[in-house]
């Protein structure tokens, strides 16, 4: 895992590289040919990783919850690799597009940032300290849900508790 990453970054490198040399106009070329054989190996280790992970996880080598987090490691991997195709297909877009596509959500050529979210309604229009009340509202009221059903179990663990009790007298 941490060597594929490290080939992800070498080829983020590169393709800053690459971009750069062809605002100053030097040829990129060679950068071109490695960006893509780079890519195409870190293509080939992310798919070994998940193969692995599925033989780890269904020979019982590792738990469900291990093989959960590393699966969501190989997500990301997948991922950065997607987005680094992306950029290496864009040929060097200018830095002003790639700043305003991070704030815009839109993008060159239909990329878009996968993570712009959508505001929800509830919380449209509300300033910082607005937000910071509804969360400790909203805490506030999974604490008292949680304080109920906290009581509800104790409540039960005691009738659990005198019906083993009568169990027994009666046995």
């Amino acid at each position: 895992y941490d060597a594929t990453c490290q080939i992800a970054q070498e080829i983020a490198e590169r393709i800053q590289e690459r971009n750069r040399y062809q605002r100053s106009g030097e040829s990129s070329a060679k950068l071109n040919v490695i960006i893509r054989s780079s890519l195409q190996n870190l293509r080939e280790r992310i798919d070994q990783l998940k193969d692995l992970l599925l033989r780890a996880v269904s020979t019982r080598q590792i738990t469900q919850l291990e093989g959960d987090r590393r699966q969501n490691l190989v997500d990301d991997l997948l991922t950065r690799q997607k987005q680094l195709q992306a950029s290496y297909q864009n040929e060097g877009p200018e830095p002003d597009v790639i700043r305003s596509s991070l704030m815009t959500g839109g993008g060159k050529r239909g990329v878009t940032n996968p993570w712009l979210m959508e505001e929800s309604e509830e919380t449209r229009g509300l300033g910082f300290d607005d937000l910071r009340q509804q969360q400790r509202r909203i805490i506030e009221e999974q604490d008292a849900g949680l304080d109920a059903l906290s009581s509800i179990i104790s409540r039960q663990k005691q009738m659990g508790q005198e019906i083993g009790n009568e169990l027994d007298e009666q046995n």
